[in-house]
């Protein structure tokens, strides 16, 4: 994974079933002003018409840079984005989801901010569109710098489509953890924070589409247990600094009541048994 890179940035854009939004991403790219990249298309099983549009769109550009890898098998967007960055020759690694959109400096203006200050991590501000008109970010999205740790135990704060992380950076936290169907950002982005900050440029550089990662989440039940999940796994870890570590308890004993409450509001005894024997004792004293 070391050595010389010729490539700067490796772009990778997960996708399944998105035959619709995918060849707009993909141009989103290739038009960029910053040039030195490849493009690392990964279709996750589609079974719609992604491949032939891609592969039309390839023939027509008979660009060097991209590549076009398919699974027969969904098997989500984390383990899409990983398969990506084990082929990535670049220095950096970009995402771009497969219904979102890069304005065409991003590339450019992005690389130069990380370059000029030596930042390992960064991402961009964004603009949200919903049922095709633009909407305003409520104050809890509003995205963090420097130490983003603290904010990112209540939501996910980076966005895939804005991020761009030191090759290296990523692969020393194996990546995206792929037994998360959903939240796999916020488990990745919580665990990297821990160590590493991730500064913004605050420029909006990208179009936020309400698409595949919205309605991936809609599908998924208990996203609140997913997090739990993922700041267990920090603690069972060890090695933390106590003020994180107070911190972390803190979110994780709200989280895991609210959660439980709710299953037992639906009347899910089994199932908040169960969960209930996963988590430590929901005293933060007696967990620290």
């Amino acid at each position: 994974m070391g050595g010389t890179h010729l490539i700067d940035v490796s772009v990778i854009i997960p996708t399944y079933n998105r035959q619709n939004f995918i060849i707009e991403s993909v141009l989103s790219v290739i038009n960029q002003t910053y040039k030195n990249f490849e493009l690392i298309i990964v279709d996750d099983g589609s079974t719609d018409e992604t491949e032939k549009k891609v592969a039309r769109l390839i023939k027509f550009y008979k660009d060097y840079r991209i590549t076009y890898k398919k699974f027969e098998e969904n098997r989500g967007s984390a383990f899409a984005r990983n398969r990506g960055a084990e082929i990535a020759k670049g220095e950096y690694i970009a995402f771009l989801d497969s219904d979102d959109l890069w304005l065409k400096n991003k590339l450019k203006e992005q690389i130069n901010f990380m370059k000029k200050n030596n930042f390992l991590i960064s991402q961009t501000d964004e603009i949200w569109i919903r049922n095709g008109k633009r909407v305003n970010q409520m104050e809890k999205h509003k995205k963090p710098s420097g130490d983003i740790f603290e904010k990112s135990l209540k939501l996910c704060t980076v966005s895939p489509s804005s991020v761009i992380i030191k090759r290296d950076i990523f692969f020393e936290f194996d990546g995206f953890d792929e037994s998360f169907l959903a939240c796999e950002d916020y488990d990745l982005w919580l665990r990297l924070s821990l160590k590493y900050p991730v500064y913004l440029l605050p420029k909006k550089l990208i179009i936020k589409r309400g698409g595949s990662w919205e309605q991936q989440s809609k599908k998924i039940p208990h996203l609140d247990r997913l997090r739990i999940e993922s700041m267990l796994k920090i603690i069972n870890q060890g090695a933390l600094e106590l003020h994180k570590k107070e911190r972390l308890i803190k979110e994780l004993v709200n989280k895991t009541s609210i959660y439980l409450n709710g299953l037992l509001k639906r009347e899910k005894f089994e199932e908040a048994r169960i969960f209930n024997q996963k988590v430590p004792e929901k005293n933060e004293k007696k967990i620290l």
